[in-house]
């Protein structure tokens, strides 16, 4: 994924220091920006407490203040900025996808990442502030970022800025005018998520458009084409192209596997009873079929990262596969199989030995950079915790956590997120924040034995409005019927669905459920017929 990891492998090989095989393996004592602590049986634990749970809790805040209180960048080349854009020192994540100034334009799937964390992350702490900067996020990004609604493949996102200005034109590597269908699709979804979330219809209108956008350009594919391409102009509807897998020439970019986020949002608007729901359900099983006929047999599943220039299977499409399918299991017959097969494929090809004295098996980005990755190891534990949740085969449970340990260490004390090893620049917007967050929120609601306090952690349907008071927790749901899952310290007293106080237990009708831990417990609510919910504690 990454425009200057070349130098940097090439300078970690000259080191002896290939993170994939290294002759020191197992004796390393620090990583990232902490010295490595244990267990009694050598693995590893968090850096920063001896407890999971309040280990992840407290390294979820760090990551928020840091994004919160992100440096700027001064726009010293453009003097009437402030008239143009409506602010002076624009945050750092619109306008570069690292740490540094010099790595210019924004990762393709930044907005969508940032807005799916951010969901959860709301629900989780009920700040105000979160929710603000997802909506001045996606506002800017539909203000400065969608083709002209006259292009070929109108009202969709550009996945990046081509100039260093927050302004989205084009693609990083092909240029001005291309976009990534897949990535128009992941925004859309977290668009109908924000509708939902804060009742404003604008971004259910873009959401609307741009599944109208993708939905036209669906064909049935075949092993070398996807249903859409991976790159294409949008006002000409050229194909990009990449280079071929010995980079001796370059063929047409036609392929994607990453079209969850596609089938996720035309899910939403079926539901919703969109006006263009029958040509949503015909992309939709297109696109099922491509996936089933070919990814999930042949495990080709690539291209993803923005700046590679060549073919390259990555574990996050691998990933968000597996997710869909555990979130969708009549999607696919045999679907425990399809999960293991992928995770498999996962840890064959892209796990990463290094750490393994310490227990872990750490998940390498893509096949064209066998890197550690937080973002991707994150994501595999909270896939194997969800897994166990759903059926009962806790085997992998224990790896799972040790992952989420192992990625506490990319975390300074001020929240800087490291994506990599190397130096202090690798702080990534999307691996350390919007492709972070998230996974740690997952695998708690998978798994609450490692969330820890008084927290929702799960909901069928979107959250809006929630408050955390002393000994009370009150939240709107968008629909009426609904399920939540909240970690509490404590038994609750009352659990009310608008005026009516429900039963506990597993009884018909709208109840809650209480399962205690060791400490604490978890509260499942079930509702049909109010979405105010009160919890008393």
């Amino acid at each position: 994924m990454r425009t200057l990891l070349l130098t940097v492998l090439l300078l970690s090989l000259i080191a002896g220091r290939s993170l994939a095989q290294s002759p020191e393996i197992g004796k390393e004592k620090h990583l990232f920006f902490h010295d490595i602590r244990t267990d009694a049986h050598h693995h590893i634990v968090p850096w920063n407490q001896q407890d999971p749970a309040a280990s992840y809790d407290e390294i979820l805040h760090l990551c928020w203040n840091y994004w919160k209180n992100m440096p700027c960048y001064w726009m010293r080349k453009i003097p009437d900025f402030k008239q143009k854009f409506g602010m002076e020192f624009p945050p750092l994540y619109l306008l570069f996808r690292t740490h540094d100034p010099a790595d210019m334009g924004i990762g393709g799937d930044q907005f969508a990442m940032m807005l799916s964390s951010f969901n959860l992350w709301y629900d989780y702490t009920g700040d105000q502030e979160v929710l603000d900067n997802m909506i001045f996020q996606a506002n800017w990004y539909l203000d400065h970022g969608l083709s002209a609604s006259t292009a070929l493949w109108p009202d969709i996102p550009y996945p990046c800025n081509t100039e260093k200005i927050p302004v989205y034109d084009g693609d990083l590597v092909i240029g001005k005018g291309f976009t990534q269908p897949d990535k128009a699709g992941s925004f859309g979804y977290e668009l109908v998520m924000l509708f939902k979330k804060t009742g404003n219809r604008r971004y259910l209108e873009a959401a609307v458009k741009i599944a109208n956008t993708l939905a036209r350009h669906t064909t049935a594919g075949d092993k070398d084409h996807s249903p859409m391409p991976f790159k294409v102009h949008t006002a000409t509807g050229a194909v990009g192209t990449i280079l071929t897998l010995d980079r001796k020439g370059k063929i047409e970019s036609n392929y994607t596997s990453n079209w969850t986020g596609t089938l996720r949002l035309y899910q939403e608007l079926i539901r919703m009873k969109s006006e263009n729901s029958t040509a949503y359900q015909n992309s939709f099983e297109l696109i099922s079929k491509w996936l089933q006929s070919y990814p999930l047999q042949n495990n080709r599943w690539g291209p993803f990262f923005e700046d590679i220039d060549s073919w390259s299977d990555t574990q996050i499409n691998a990933g968000t596969m597996a997710s869909f399918i555990l979130d969708n299991p009549d999607w696919v017959p045999d679907w425990k199989e399809k999960v293991r097969g992928i995770q498999k494929w996962v840890i064959d090809t892209l796990g990463i030995p290094y750490w393994q004295q310490y227990g872990v098996t750490v998940i390498g980005e893509q096949t064209a950079y066998i890197i550690q990755g937080q973002s991707h190891t994150s994501r595999n534990a909270a896939i194997e915790l969800r897994y166990a949740e759903l059926t009962g085969d806790t085997s992998r449970v224990t790896q799972a956590i040790r992952q989420l340990n192992w990625c506490t260490y990319a975390v300074d004390v001020d929240g800087k997120n490291r994506w990599t090893d190397f130096d202090s620049y690798e702080l990534w917007w999307t691996d350390g924040y919007g492709d972070f967050i998230r996974h740690y929120l997952r695998g708690m609601a998978a798994f609450p034995e490692i969330a820890t306090g008084n927290h929702l952690l799960r909901s069928s349907s979107v959250i809006r409005n929630i408050r955390y008071e002393k000994g009370k927790i009150t939240y709107l749901t968008f629909d009426s019927q609904s399920t939540e899952k909240i970690r509490l310290e404590s038994r609750p007293k009352k659990v009310v669905a608008g005026t009516v106080r429900l039963k506990q237990g597993t009884v018909p009708g709208d109840h809650w459920e209480w399962t205690p831990l060791h400490h604490g417990g978890v509260l499942e609510i079930r509702h049909t017929q109010a979405n105010e919910i009160t919890v008393i504690y």
